[in-house]
C-alpha cells in the first residue's frame, strides 16, 4: 500500500523488503535516495536497521512507519538517525509530507 501511494505520486520504487536484515542489504545494493521503513520488522525491527544503514552511510534519508501506541519505538528511531515518521493508519498527505521534507533536509 505504501508502495503504491509512492508510484502513484511519481516516485521510483526500487526495491522492497521482508525484514530488516533485506532492508539494509538493499540500501547497500541499491542505494535510494529514501528508505521508508516499519519499526516492527521480523529478524532486525526498523530501529536496529535504521542504526546498520546510517553507521555505513550517515546521510541516508530514513523516514519510519508506526503504529500508534509505538511511540517509545518511534523515539529510538528518531534518536537512531531517522528523519520523519508517519504513524499508521497513515494518510497520503502525511506520507508524501514526510518523505518530501525528508528529501529536501539535505
Amino acid at each position: 500500500m505504501l508502495k503504491d501511494l509512492l508510484a502513484t505520486d511519481g516516485f521510483d520504487v526500487v526495491g522492497e523488503a521482508a525484514n530488516g536484515e533485506e532492508a539494509v542489504q538493499l540500501y547497500h545494493e541499491l542505494k535510494p535516495d529514501l528508505v521508508t521503513m516499519d519499526v516492527m520488522m521480523p529478524r532486525m525491527n526498523g530501529v536496529e536497521a535504521t542504526r546498520a544503514i546510517l553507521s555505513e552511510d550517515r546521510n541516508a534519508r530514513i523516514v519510519m512507519v508506526s503504529s500508534v501506541g509505538q511511540e517509545s519505538l518511534i523515539a529510538e528511531a528518531l534518536e537512531a538517525g531517522a528523519r520523519a515518521y508517519v504513524l499508521k493508519p497513515f494518510s497520503r498527505d502525511d506520507v508524501l509530507a514526510a518523505t518530501r521534507r525528508s528529501l529536501e533536509d539535505r
